[in-house]
């Protein structure tokens, strides 16, 4: 079924495509609260901010998601339902993602010029990418040619299933390299030494997790020529599986850290951030390991019709 594969390989492209689009303002959205002009923001704006890093957490949590469900759901085979999980946390990631963006533009609009050019901004921002991400989109719709049929999956030969998992790790590493530069930067920031040593603390620990999942991303590239020497094999597939879920544990257990650094620079509570940041690894959790472990349980692998590519 080389069709289907094709489409699995293009929706985790396409996921790609929009990893890369979040983490340069979900990077930016982390660095905003340390910078020495957050602290002169009126407080609705900073409350803004905050909210608006949590509705850029969101959309990573979306469009991470199928990896997951690909390694753990349907172990590495292509199949419809794939497709449809895939889909659908792509439409879902890009709602946070625009009322994030939108929430931005309000604040620096609202900084630049007024408080009402920046509901402008943002009320026009938020049309804008309603109207090209989905009215355009769902106007010319196709219909699907096998809606209400049987799903199908397959199991791609090994090299293809080799170039997938070694796509998602790439629509993984984005994720981290929106951290890892700041972390890496933010020891140096004056505002960095006016945190309790405590939260210095806990941003060294996430500095740690967002460079082992960096780490454990940049593994397959080494194992597949240094152990296979350059062979596609089916232990590199394992092994670069292993990785990508790996890295995924501890980016969530970077980010979930850092929000507690910025939940004390926001409101001077390091507790309320460790209890925040509990809430936001629990989340991440479940999105991208509990759903997924809760479908295999349901839909087990084998459902559906096999078909060798």
């Amino acid at each position: 079924m080389a069709e289907l594969s094709g489409k699995v390989e293009n929706s985790l492209d396409e996921a790609r495509i929009l990893v890369l689009g979040t983490q340069v303002l979900l990077g930016f959205q982390y660095r905003a609260f340390m910078e020495p002009g957050f602290a002169r923001l009126p407080a609705h704006t900073r409350n803004i901010e905050l909210a608006g890093l949590a509705l850029l957490l969101a959309s990573l949590a979306f469009l991470l998601a199928p990896v997951a469900q690909h390694r753990i759901v349907e172990r590495g085979w292509d199949s419809d339902r794939l497709l449809g999980f895939t889909m659908n946390s792509l439409c879902c990631a890009l709602l946070p993602f625009a009322a994030g963006l939108s929430l931005d533009l309000f604040a620096a609009g609202e900084h630049v010029v007024g408080h009402g050019f920046g509901i402008g901004a943002a009320v026009a921002a938020a049309a804008c990418m309603a109207v090209l991400w989905y009215a355009v989109p769902l106007l010319r719709q196709r219909r699907d040619p096998r809606q209400g049929q049987e799903d199908r999956m397959s199991k791609p030969k090994l090299e293809h299933r080799i170039v997938e998992v070694l796509t998602e790790a790439r629509v993984v590493l984005p994720g981290a390299q929106a951290l890892l530069g700041f972390q890496l930067a933010m020891v140096l920031m004056d505002a960095f030494d006016k945190l309790s040593p405590a939260a210095r603390a806990v941003h060294f620990a996430s500095l740690c997790c967002i460079a082992l999942a960096t780490a454990l991303l940049m593994a397959p590239p080494a194992f597949h020529r240094l152990a296979e020497k350059g062979e596609d094999t089916d232990r590199l597939e394992r092994f670069s599986s292993a990785m990508v879920l790996s890295a995924l544990v501890a980016l969530a257990a970077g980010l979930s850290l850092e929000v507690a650094v910025i939940t004390e620079k926001w409101n001077g509570s390091l507790p309320l951030g460790l209890i925040l940041a509990a809430a936001c690894f629990a989340a991440l959790m479940a999105g991208w390991f509990g759903v997924s472990l809760l479908l295999r349980e349901r839909a087990p692998a084998g459902r559906g019709v096999r078909a060798e590519a």
